[in-house]
């Protein structure tokens, strides 16, 4: 390959290497992937989405994890996806469906003056038997506000899955002083998760949820879509917000809607940053190629 063109993107600081393939003719290799998101020696990015068409028509989107891993879901980026898409002009429609690992996703798009500010996507029903999350222990049981031992601390925690798995652990501090860094990895690989987990920490203040999330594969980041609904619902369980809530990350808010029917929608921004090619230079001796399809 003599070149890979890319557009970078972020929905709350969350960010991301997007890579347009409609044709479905590029093999990112997890290697490529994560010296992609390499923030020394690459773009730098929480994971590399490439778009593609989905074999049940319409578009496909391809999310993998900085480390290379793959994931299902990812809801600050599926925003930034659908920004792409209709800027780019690869669809006139401003609601859409864009098929993912974690299952087809609605996206109603805010367009003002030709240009996306922001975006909601219907992110389904979120499950809480540990057989869905997957969570070892009784498949059909939930893990609900039950208590959580880790770093020699005891947590309540509720464990949700919205496409991809969630322990959201709440803290009786200001998420913005824990050690995220020292529990989020103890959490992310217990053995309680054969998946490993994406974690959050989060406090009810000033009538918000505040919350920091460690992701699986990536590392604390600035912000999660599927971990704010993960946050809202475990939150709205527990009884400590109403059916509509805001998730506030350090990266900054995203609103989350439990709807009539129990589906969660989620609503917030999405930035084009910079558009770039890695040339063959950079490409030379890294797994990428052509898909044998």
């Amino acid at each position: 390959m003599d070149e890979l063109r890319f557009a970078k993107y972020h929905g709350t600081g969350n960010d991301f290497v997007l890579v347009e393939d409609l044709d479905d003719s590029l093999r990112l290799s997890p290697g490529l992937i994560a010296a992609i998101c390499d923030r020394h020696l690459g773009v730098g990015a929480d994971g590399v989405i490439r778009i593609t068409r989905s074999p049940a028509g319409g578009f496909f989107m391809d999310y993998s994890n900085a480390d290379g891993s793959v994931a299902e879901m990812c809801g600050n980026g599926i925003r930034c996806v659908g920004k792409l898409l209709y800027e780019r002009g690869h669809t006139k429609e401003s609601t859409l469906e864009v098929d993912t690992r974690g299952g087809r996703k609605r996206l109603d798009i805010d367009v003002r003056d030709g240009r996306v500010v922001s975006v909601t996507v219907g992110m389904g029903l979120p499950a809480f038997r540990r057989g869905e999350i997957p969570m070892l222990g009784p498949a059909n049981e939930s893990f609900l506000l039950e208590p959580f031992e880790a770093s020699g601390r005891t947590f309540k925690a509720s464990a949700v899955s919205m496409g991809n798995p969630h322990l959201v652990l709440f803290v009786e501090e200001d998420p913005d002083g824990f050690p995220v860094r020292d529990v989020g990895p103890l959490v992310e690989h217990s053995e309680l998760f054969p998946e490993h987990t994406n974690v959050e920490f989060v406090a009810l203040a000033d009538g918000e949820l505040r919350a920091r999330v460690w992701e699986r594969g990536v590392g604390e980041t600035m912000a999660c879509g599927t971990g704010a609904c993960a946050v809202a619902v475990a939150a709205n369980e527990a009884g400590l917000v109403p059916e509509r809530a805001t998730v506030r990350f350090p990266g900054g808010a995203l609103e989350v809607e439990r709807l009539a029917d129990g589906t969660v929608d989620l609503t917030g921004p999405a930035e084009h940053v910079f558009d770039g090619v890695l040339d063959a230079a950079w490409l030379a001796g890294r797994d990428v190629g052509r898909s044998a399809s």
